[in-house]
């Protein structure tokens, strides 16, 4: 079974970046596309971007110009660099390969 593991999340201020990673503990197809969503408390979990094997990304038109997502598939690894972070942008971050594997988790704090 695979399992995907989240790391890069922590307290920052508002204005200040943050670059998550998440790696695959074995290789997965690389046709499927990687996302990043997130769930504040008391909301809805929100997918924040994704990127196709052909490298197509999208964005959350809340994150557009201050997220960047990216992969490695020679590292299994999905990450997504978050840069002028809002308090709005705190929640929980998780990744998923293809909506079918799903990481735990890593909490994100954007104090103002």
């Amino acid at each position: 079974q695979v399992h995907l593991a989240e790391s890069g999340g922590g307290l920052v201020q508002a204005g200040g970046s943050l670059k998550l990673s998440c790696v695959a503990s074995r290789s997965i197809d690389n046709r499927w596309y990687r996302a990043w969503y997130r769930q504040a408390p008391g909301k809805q979990r929100e997918q924040v971007a994704s990127i196709t094997f052909d490298e197509e990304t999208n964005y959350a038109d809340s994150v557009k110009g201050r997220f960047t997502i990216s992969r490695d598939n020679a590292k299994n690894t999905v990450y997504l660099q978050m840069n002028s972070l809002k308090s709005e942008d705190t929640a929980v971050y998780y990744c998923t390969f293809g909506g079918r594997v799903w990481g735990q988790g890593t909490q994100v704090t954007v104090s103002s």
